[in-house]
């Protein structure tokens, strides 16, 4: 399973992506992150970095 990151209550800072082993989160033109269900590896290590709680597992 992937992990998705609710866009609405994102803020920007882009500690999921600096987390991310795998370099599998990018940053969108609006400057919110989007993670890749085909590269992520469910690790969870995105879910921890995240200081608004805004990921979620799919």
């Amino acid at each position: 399973m992937a992990h998705r990151i609710r866009k609405e209550e994102c803020i920007s800072c882009g500690a999921c992506e600096g987390a991310c082993p795998v370099a599998c989160i990018s940053e969108e033109s609006d400057g919110k992150r989007i993670i890749s269900e085909d590269d992520c590896i469910d690790c969870g290590a995105c879910v921890g970095a995240c200081p608004v709680d805004c990921i979620d597992q799919l």
